[in-house]
């Protein structure tokens, strides 16, 4: 079984996701989404939102699993057995950063990368930019599912005036 992880924080998830989700899971057997878990950072969302925001988004995908993780990358992919992980990018400057994680993974599991490049829709979108965007009252619908347009809304309430 030909199995991947698409791992990041999620936070929250954007179309951007879910569009290197569902190629990931055309070319993949199964595809575990790995929710990172960082306890030294606090998430607009927390852990158990994020997880049912995504379970919620990927429901159509019957090879997608959504999971949490602690920890290496690399410890995750061995319990799942996953040999490969798939990230997505959207610029030079995102190569950069993951190149060197790649080769770290390689190095430490022999867990493989596979880059994708984002679908020029997605190159500017970020869950950093969609958050701020949200907090000031913009709308950020076009960039993610409506359940995520939704849960933005009630967090952040109406626009500042």
């Amino acid at each position: 079984m030909r199995r991947a992880v698409c791992p990041g924080s999620f936070d929250p998830v954007t179309n951007g996701h879910l569009d290197i989700i569902g190629r990931a899971s055309r070319l993949f057997d199964e595809v575990i989404v790995g929710v990172l878990i960082n306890q030294s950072k606090t998430g607009l969302f927390s852990e158990d939102e994020r997880i049912g925001l995504l379970r919620e988004v990927v429901q159509g995908y019957e090879n997608v699993r959504v999971l949490s993780f602690r920890g290496l990358l690399v410890d995750f992919c061995r319990a799942q057995e996953a040999t490969v992980v798939v990230k997505g990018l959207r610029a030079v400057s995102d190569f950069d950063y993951e190149l060197q994680m790649a080769q770290m993974n390689i190095g430490l599991a022999g867990v493989e990368t596979l880059f994708m490049p984002t679908n020029p829709l997605y190159s500017f979108l970020s869950s950093s930019l969609v958050k701020e965007v949200a907090k000031w009252g913009g709308d950020v619908s076009p960039h993610v599912p409506d359940l995520v347009a939704a849960r933005l809304r009630e967090r952040f309430g109406p626009p500042p005036s």
